[in-house]
């Protein structure tokens, strides 16, 4: 439940209600800079805390931050003065998610920096993939979290939100951040995930039937498409794309999923999706 970073706790100490642990670790800090894009796109870090990250970002890009602990934006305000003076940093304080009503955090390309709690993150992540102008994602979260987002087919972590993610773009796990390295300790392991987004993915009917299909992780993909569309057609669209009647849905690569959903829902071959009790897919008059 990876929220803040800082050297210098005694400053300030960690609320629960935010999921608040401070990193302490210069190494860590880093090497999040020298993961991020060397390019002049702004930056939005979503979480500066003490911003000890924020410090390093401000030396190379334009930074929007959105912090929403209120006592931190005093010291924040406090801390970066020339920087916000200057205009290389712009402090919003509040919930981001209420900033991200709009389409965009920005109004032009940006790369995002985030150090998200477990709570909030898989959120984060799925608003920024729909976001037109975030070009990459540079997260530390909890590995858990990482790893369903970064996990390949045939993995058991392999879900709906490593499709989705793998959609958009190249998800890789850089590297693990042990709880020593931050302040309160976490109980568990976090992990920075990159994501390079390559297009913007934003289809809710993808997103629903992806949920469809992991609806049980452990019962026959089948099985589980059978609860929305017809027995047969389902078994009838496994069979055209090679998959067993008994394959499970952690076993099926991202691609297959997408070629799936077409051949369901009507776009490749003619079909369309009924609703319903007794949803059924029919042929169209062509």
């Amino acid at each position: 439940m990876i929220n803040r970073n800082s050297h210098s706790t005694d400053r300030k100490r960690a609320k629960k209600k935010f999921g608040q642990n401070f990193l302490k670790d210069e190494s860590v800090l880093r090497r999040i800079i020298e993961s991020m894009p060397n390019d002049d796109k702004p930056v939005v870090e979503i979480g500066p805390g003490l911003g000890d990250l924020t410090r390093y970002l401000v030396e190379e890009k334009d930074v929007t931050a959105y912090e929403v602990d209120r006592d931190l934006c005093e010291h924040l305000r406090e801390r970066f003065k020339a920087a916000i003076k200057k205009g290389r940093l712009k402090l919003r304080c509040g919930d981001v998610l209420s900033h991200w009503e709009r389409e965009s955090l920005e109004d032009r390309p940006y790369h995002l920096v985030a150090n998200l709690p477990y709570y909030i993150a898989t959120n984060i992540i799925l608003r920024a993939l729909k976001d037109p102008n975030c070009s990459t994602l540079l997260v530390m979260v909890q590995k858990e979290v990482a790893e369903k987002f970064s996990a390949k087919a045939g993995e058991k972590a392999f879900s709906g939100l490593a499709i989705l993610a793998q959609s958009a773009g190249e998800v890789r796990r850089i590297f693990d951040v042990p709880p020593e390295a931050f302040v309160p300790a976490p109980k568990v392991m976090s992990s920075v995930l990159q994501i390079v987004k390559k297009c913007t993915l934003d289809d809710p009917a993808f997103e629903s039937f992806l949920k469809t299909a992991f609806t049980q992780p452990r019962k026959t993909l089948a099985r589980n498409l059978s609860a929305r569309f017809d027995r047969k057609d389902v078994a009838t669209a496994l069979d055209a794309l090679g998959l067993a009647p008994s394959v499970r849905p952690h076993e099926v690569e991202t691609s297959l999923y997408h070629h799936l959903y077409n051949i369901l829902k009507g776009d490749t071959d003619g079909r369309k999706e009924t609703t319903g009790k007794e949803q059924r897919i029919k042929q169209r008059q062509r």
